[in-house]
């Protein structure tokens, strides 16, 4: 099945989410390594963008054309995207690559992991973007 095209049973459902990076290069370091520890592939690449899918949800990364407004997630606007993680340990590995990675940086580190109220990593991506990634409760 193509996912370039709506599936009419997952009405309602997140299709693609497409970003805009001052940096591509540093950009995609960042969610490349991210997308592909939370499960998605390569999708497409092209000069200017890069694309990542898992089933039928897709995340696009491409260069901005302007890059004199930086991103600023408490404008009006994006604020974050928010991930499933597959276990509190995923989260925990996550959560030390990012401490260790120049391109992020972990938020909340004084109340995390619980700085949301559940078992979660927050980050920032190389633009400023904040990332999720939600742990499940505990069987």
């Amino acid at each position: 099945m193509s996912y370039d095209h709506a599936d009419p049973e997952r009405a309602g459902q997140l299709h693609h989410v497409e970003l805009y990076a001052s940096d591509l290069g540093a950009s995609v370091e960042f969610w490349d390594w991210l997308l592909g520890e939370l499960g998605y592939d390569e999708k497409n690449d092209w000069d200017g963008g890069r694309s990542w899918i898992r089933g039928p949800t897709y995340v696009v990364l491409v260069q901005a054309d302007e890059t004199d407004h930086p991103f600023d997630r408490r404008a009006a606007g994006l604020n974050h995207l928010a991930f499933h993680a597959e276990s509190r340990e995923q989260v925990d590995l996550l959560t030390e690559t990012v401490r260790e990675r120049d391109d992020s940086s972990l938020l909340f580190e004084d109340r995390h992991p619980f700085a949301g109220g559940y078992y979660a990593l927050y980050c920032e991506d190389p633009e400023g973007v904040k990332v999720e990634v939600v742990a499940p409760e505990e069987g």
